[in-house]
């Protein structure tokens, strides 16, 4: 994957210059040199990513190493971007064509896992952990763009890396910030890293929605449960209305939506009329008018709720992700890389590894893929996962290179998978 995604750069690069054939050839295999001597650093960036198993907005010392390494290697590095603490920017060289890698470096809650284990076993029970492999893809850009430099140092080509985590992505927490901001303004194209359990790459709008994150809040009046229970109005009863009004509403919505709710504040204890109550949602659907549709509809069951319960009702979006849309040119580029590089050469023991995980969770014990995916291109609409990546990918050329890092036929979630 490291090869992957430095052809497609030393491709944006040297396009200008059009440099010949065997110079581009000849950069390519010093490159890929730079990548092999770096190995280890890919390694030990992985399993220590592994290790922190940060949440999101809680990245610190996943963000203090990577930022660390960048520093140690020429990068200028410009922390706590957008107010948000644990993110930052990481610059190097001058000129164009200004190339940006991304990755994300949250983990999710008690999805901690030892490594190298086909059963669930936490390190820790209830722990965080990096159950989506989050703690990967920084580890590919940084030694991609280590390797990168090396030789536009020694060429004098001109061009600048800049280098940027996804900060609680789990929770859409940063990269439309960095859009709102100006932070990613100047920046030419962005190659995005992502695991899979294949080396693919798409174009057009991907599979999955956008979503808004939003949490509806009721307050209402304390009252003794037993001793005078009509002197209350119990905010968590409009927090259960409210979630019951969705779910008889999910018959009238169209199939491709996605909605799921938590309950972050549900009162104190039992004795005790709840004043306050909160319900976290996610509300997904395919493009603009149908998220925001859903949304509204939302909002106006959380405002019926407050009505029949005598309550106060505020509402807070906690984050967005607009449906991801990846440019044609880059990624037809980007996969004709993908077809020199072809998968890894798995052992007997990874496919041994992969088909007991897949085996433990009821999924086909079909091992690991042994075949390229297909160029992904625009299709029938299906419903799935967001990334707040969409919201950068609407400003700029942008696509997401999947890598194979972790075992098909899992729970996207799950610790066992990375």
């Amino acid at each position: 994957m490291h090869r992957t995604l430095l052809l497609l750069a030393l491709t944006l690069l040297l396009a200008p210059a059009a440099t010949a054939a065997q110079d581009l050839d000849d950069l390519i295999e010093r490159v890929e040199a730079g990548v092999m001597e770096r190995a280890k650093l890919a390694q030990v960036m992985v399993d220590k990513i592994f290790s922190f198993s940060e949440l999101g907005q809680q990245e610190i010392e996943t963000s203090a190493y990577v930022t660390g390494i960048l520093e140690e290697n020429g990068f200028t590095v410009e922390r706590g971007v957008s107010g948000i603490p644990t993110a930052w920017m990481a610059r190097w060289g001058s000129g164009s064509p200004v190339i940006s890698f991304g990755s994300d470096i949250d983990g999710i809650p008690k999805a901690n896992q030892k490594p190298g284990v086909a059963y669930h076993e936490p390190l820790i029970p209830g722990a965080p952990g990096h159950g989506e492999g989050h703690n990967s893809g920084q580890g590919v850009n940084v030694v991609a763009a280590l390797a990168l430099k090396e030789v536009m140092e020694a060429e004098g080509i001109e061009g600048t890396l800049v280098l940027w985590p996804g900060v609680a992505e789990e929770q859409l927490g940063s990269k439309a910030w960095f859009v709102r901001d100006g932070l990613m303004d100047d920046i030419d194209v962005t190659l995005f890293t992502h695991v899979s359990s294949n080396l693919s790459v798409s174009w057009g709008q991907a599979g999955g929605t956008g979503l808004v994150s939003v949490e509806f809040t009721f307050a209402g009046e304390a009252a003794h449960g037993a001793g005078a229970p009509w002197r209350g109005r119990s905010a968590l009863d409009a927090v259960e209305l409210m979630n019951v009004a969705w779910n008889f509403r999910r018959e009238h919505l169209h199939p491709n939506q996605r909605s799921h709710y938590v309950i972050s504040d549900g009162g104190d204890q039992p004795n005790v009329v709840p004043q306050r109550a909160s319900v976290w949602y996610f509300i997904r659907e395919m493009d603009y008018e149908d998220i925001k549709r859903n949304y509204e509809t939302a909002v106006r069951i959380a405002e019926g709720a407050a009505i029949m319960t005598d309550t106060e009702m505020t509402y807070q979006v906690r984050g967005a992700a607009w449906p991801r849309h990846f440019n044609r040119t880059v990624a037809e580029t980007m996969y004709e890389h993908i077809q020199e590089v072809g998968l890894p050469e798995w052992t007997e023991d990874d496919h041994a590894f992969a088909k007991a995980v897949q085996q433990s969770v009821g999924s086909d014990p079909r091992g690991l893929p042994t075949e390229l995916s297909q160029l992904g291109t625009p299709g029938p609409r299906r419903s799935g996962g967001s990334d707040d990546i969409g919201d950068i990918s609407w400003t700029m050329p942008t696509i997401t290179l999947r890598f194979p890092s972790n075992v098909p036929g899992l729970p996207a979630t799950t610790g066992r998978a990375r």
